[in-house]
């Protein structure tokens, strides 16, 4: 199901498919190995770091699940494709690490309020130093498979993995700390850490949030959208131009000015030229134009293209 289309949009799947399934396999690796180092040292910094990639764990299997469900063709009763699943994971990987981070903070205050001496610290930096290089190899394939996709579960599943980078670095701080007799360091870090997951928490969200209420792709984009119409000297103006993006289909919509007495098949045969510029702009993008008399939308408010005097 995920292999069909053109070679483009299969190349695209291969590419969610490698990054979901690696992030799957990484998080579930990593959750074994600092689940050991938690019961061996007793820190509740790795702790944190444990929850964090429970959470991991959690949302990339979700984002496993979107990303093929996202990819499912369009059919009777989704015509624009089931793209939306993304950033619905996106959303919900948001609330996955926030509430991660609530029982981190409660944790840390605890122990805060009750210090203990860690054991076995040269384990846990072990264990910290291996999540490190883990963590940035699966970057380096999430990385890979964003510049190809824009994929919005994979770039919240990155986002998420480079805070874990930060996080495992300062959980080996407050491991050193302690071990020098700074006891207090291994809580303190840990509600850092937690609260640096409530801020990135709230910018997937955020952005979750922006796919699923259809904002514009951007002002660059539409920019050179308006670039490639404005090319073809026929065209007298341009407005209502619409863009989005859902999953991994972009939508663009715009309505041409075009002389009223253009012949039909002219006017049809300019559209299609800008149709297939745009497409090759923007790959896989579904592109609709709409052809206008410009002696019938002078009330058209233009506020994309009022055309200056040397280019009518």
């Amino acid at each position: 199901m995920l292999g069909n289309g053109p070679p483009g949009r299969m190349d695209k799947a291969k590419q969610l498919r490698i990054a979901t399934y690696s992030s799957v396999a990484t998080a579930l690796l990593l959750v074994s190995m600092k689940l050991g180092a938690w019961l061996m040292t007793g820190s509740v910094s790795i702790l944190a770091s444990l929850m964090d990639s429970l959470m991991d764990s959690a949302a990339s299997t979700l984002n496993l699940l979107a990303v093929r469900y996202s990819l499912v063709p369009a059919d009777e009763e989704h015509r624009f494709g089931h793209g939306k699943a993304e950033p619905l994971a996106g959303l919900a990987q948001a609330a996955f690490i926030s509430g991660s981070a609530v029982f981190l903070i409660l944790h840390a205050v605890e122990r805060l309020r009750f210090p203990r001496v860690l054991e076995d610290v040269g384990i846990g930096v072990a264990v910290m130093v291996v999540s490190i290089v883990l963590t940035a190899l699966l970057l380096l394939i999430q990385r890979r498979a964003i510049q190809k996709t824009q994929s919005t579960a994979i770039r919240a599943d990155a986002l998420h993995y480079a805070t874990d980078l930060l996080t495992n670095l300062s959980v080996i701080v407050a491991l050193l700390l302690s071990s020098y007799g700074w006891v207090w360091a291994d809580s303190a870090m840990a509600i850092g850490v937690a609260a640096y997951i409530f801020y990135s928490a709230g910018r997937i969200g955020y952005e979750a949030v922006q796919h699923l209420m259809d904002r514009e792709l951007g002002p660059e984009i539409e920019e050179q959208i308006l670039t490639i119409a404005r090319r073809e000297p026929e065209v007298r103006g341009i407005h209502d131009l619409r863009t989005r993006q859902s999953g991994q289909m972009r939508f663009v919509q715009l309505h041409l000015e075009l002389d009223g007495d253009l012949a039909l098949d002219r006017a049809h045969a300019i559209a299609d030229r800008i149709e297939r510029e745009i497409a090759a702009l923007l790959p896989d993008a579904e592109v609709i134009i709409h052809q206008d008399p410009s002696d019938v939308t002078e009330h058209v408010d233009r506020k994309l293209w009022p055309p200056p005097p040397q280019e009518r």
